[in-house]
């Protein structure tokens, strides 16, 4: 799909529609594979609650500012120029998506808030473990509890903060060096904590990453930072520091893993290093590739969750959000927390494009209706059969990702190979196959019965 969708450009992308009678209202989805493995992993309800942002966007925010703004003569109040001659598309550029920005920070930082006891309790867990283990020698310990010596730990520290602080590349500055000092190590503890005790799909990194953002934005500001070198400089560091936070939950995944089947530490951690070092070389080449081939924010390439960071940093550097709308998002926030639902899940449907999320929410029906059929199984089989289904949603997920890159390989090598526009335009093709993933999907997991 991959390939006949943005290779060949056989049939579109995304498939889209009004809704008769309700002006500027729309439902749509995209049809990529990896977003509906996305939604089969993270489960119904998760993309139940994105979804309902995406449709309180398109359904609800979007028709309510183009009829209060463009006039009605079903109601009295004054028109305004500004939104006679807009369509959904323009208000979502110039409204809904300062509205999401407001939303996913609020509800980043009521997250943040949330984990407050696990980030106390985590910090004095790990305060205790470094006295009690202080002054022991490696050969004491088993082999199974033998970690990097923390001597090794804090010299690498000391080494990659002065890096960062006077490396022309990152050009951060001593102020940068020390954000990512402070927030990677209260950070990384947390995310790292959660993820080995919860699960990944716990740990907070949004709202640590957003938070970070923030006060790096209002520090930067303080010393006299703004404009372009401001805003590079703040998601220079908020990047760092996310990318930490992701390693660290990877990491402590891995490492019990290491512990359940006996695994050495120390082993594991070196492993580890050379892992991010390898990764951290190619990925850099394989951003330029995709933003050369398809660039960074547009159509093809959307990248929403880097273009609310720089909005958010814009904002605050340069002094020109729409603070209105900002708050407009932080109550809508504060409104969902207040209902018991996930406020960051549901501000993260908000801000992004309904398409994306009503894909993640197909992955997530799939799982609900494998949920109800599997239900009465044992609880080994119920489980093996999950597996199995989070599975080929991975092979999903890999799958479309590995294909697109090598189709911006080919554009960067021959950028005319690739047609300009599709072959075919109807939306009922594309749809129809994408239905035929979501089936596949479900036999993945719930195999149709063979005779014997």
């Amino acid at each position: 799909m991959k390939v006949f969708t943005d290779g060949f450009k056989v049939f579109r992308s995304d498939v889209q529609t009004g809704i008769y009678n309700f002006q500027n209202a729309f439902i749509g989805t995209q049809i990529y594979p990896a977003l509906l493995g996305v939604g089969f992993i993270i489960g119904p309800k998760i993309a139940g609650q994105m979804v309902a942002g995406g449709l309180m966007a398109s359904l609800v925010l979007i028709p309510s500012i183009a009829f209060f703004g463009a006039g009605s003569s079903d109601v009295i109040f004054p028109a305004s120029e500004a939104l006679k001659n807009l369509d959904a598309s323009m208000i979502w550029d110039n409204y809904i998506r300062y509205i999401g920005a407001g939303a996913v920070a609020a509800g980043g930082l009521i997250t943040l808030a949330k984990t407050m006891p696990a980030i106390v309790q985590t910090l004095r867990s790990t305060m205790v473990g470094l006295n009690k283990n202080k002054g022991q020698k490696m050969l004491e310990i088993e082999r199974t509890d033998k970690d990097i010596p923390m001597k090794w730990v804090l010299i690498g520290i000391a080494v990659l903060i002065v890096i960062i602080a006077f490396d022309p590349f990152t050009n951060v500055g001593i102020i940068g060096a020390l954000a990512i000092a402070i927030f990677g190590f209260l950070f990384v503890t947390v995310a790292s904590r959660i993820v080995g005790i919860v699960g990944s799909s716990s740990s907070p990194v949004s709202g640590m990453t957003i938070a970070t953002l923030l006060i790096v934005a209002i520090a930067y500001k303080s010393f006299g930072y703004s404009g372009t070198e401001g805003i590079v400089l703040t998601l220079t560091v908020a990047a760092i520091v996310c990318t930490a936070l992701a390693v660290a939950g990877d990491i402590s995944q891995d490492l019990k893993t290491g512990y359940l089947v006996g695994g050495t530490p120390w082993k594991q951690q070196v492993a580890m290093m050379i892992g991010v070092i390898a990764s951290g070389l190619v990925m850099g080449y394989i951003l330029t590739l995709l933003d050369n081939a398809y660039g960074m924010g547009s159509e093809a390439l959307p990248a929403p969750k880097a273009a609310l960071m720089k909005i958010l940093a814009e904002g605050i550097l340069n002094g020109n959000l729409p603070w209105t709308l900002i708050f407009i998002g932080v109550s809508i926030a504060v409104v969902i927390e207040f209902l018991g639902m996930n406020s960051l899940v549901f501000a993260v449907g908000l801000y992004l494009p309904l398409n994306i999320s009503a894909t993640v929410m197909f992955g997530g029906f799939v799982r609900l209706i494998v949920n109800q059929v599997i239900k009465l199984k044992k609880d080994k089989e119920k489980a093996e059969r999950i597996e199995r289904g989070t599975l080929f949603a991975s092979g999903l997920i890999a799958g479309e990702s590995l294909l697109g890159v090598i189709i911006a390989f080919v554009i960067s090598i021959n950028p005319n190979i690739i047609p300009t526009e599709y072959l075919l335009s109807n939306q009922w093709l594309p749809f129809l196959v994408f239905l035929i993933v979501c089936t596949l999907l479900y036999f993945s997991t719930v195999p149709r019965k063979r005779k014997a």
